[in-house]
């Protein structure tokens, strides 16, 4: 019977002890997550915060929620304007928005908000610190070849609506540095020197902002640009 009882016992403070160690392990976690908001799922999106393990999950997330979209904009601190809507059937576009802080050449052109929160992210959080490491200078400029095109992919009559014709897509020409040079994907891609290690980086790293990627290693009609666009794609993206 003594046996017995002291049998019970232990396993009752065998259990008290392991309350004890799981609360604490809950609370720690829970301490961590606040003092890490990029790895918290239930965190608010700031663009300001780097890049963690919940970020990619919650840009997905405003693919299809302009609102919190914005909201995630004006909470970033980053400078943007809403435009009215325009066009009409597969190009009619609802979701419009211009960054006015991305070094965007020829200007900025109006894109959907989740596009737009990409190039944020990607360009202070990814582009510009490879830059520096890669090329010893910031980027001045970055050259594009438009976001906003009414038409099919691959400009045929039939098949799919590209994402260009809703403005939910950009294509990057070339990187312009703060000390003049220029590196362009038509003609440095295939460079084994910085500037085609550059690119690939940036390729690669977009990756985790946008729904979509498609580089030169993608197809010929890629072969001068980078195409960027936030087709929603459940998790994860396509990168080429």
């Amino acid at each position: 019977m003594e046996f017995s009882r002291k049998i019970g016992r232990f396993r009752r403070d065998r259990a008290v002890v392991t309350l004890l160690v799981l609360a604490a392990l809950f609370f720690a976690g829970r301490a961590w997550l606040h003092d890490h908001p990029q790895h918290n799922p239930w965190a608010p999106l700031d663009l300001r915060d780097p890049p963690g393990w919940a970020t990619q999950r919650k840009l997905e997330a405003l693919r299809s929620d302009p609102a919190e979209c914005r909201a995630v904009l004006e909470r970033s601190q980053v400078a943007f304007a809403t435009l009215d809507p325009a066009g009409e059937g597969a190009c009619r576009r609802d979701d419009r928005a211009v960054l006015s802080s991305v070094p965007l050449a020829p200007g900025s052109p109006p894109t959907t908000c989740a596009v737009a929160a990409g190039l944020e992210l990607w360009l202070t959080q990814r582009l510009q610190p490879a830059a520096v490491e890669m090329l010893g200078s910031p980027i001045a400029r970055i050259e594009h070849l438009g976001a906003y095109s009414c038409r099919r992919i691959g400009n045929g009559e039939g098949g799919r609506w590209s994402e260009h014709a809703a403005g939910n897509a950009i294509d990057i020409a070339a990187f312009v540095t703060e000390d003049g040079r220029r590196i362009s994907v038509l003609g440095d891609w295939q460079d084994a020197a910085a500037e085609g290690r550059f690119l690939r980086r940036v390729r690669d790293d977009a990756c985790s902002a946008f729904g979509t990627v498609l580089s030169p290693d993608y197809n010929e009609a890629h072969r001068d640009h980078l195409h960027l666009d936030q087709a929603a794609r459940g998790f994860g993206s396509f990168c080429r």
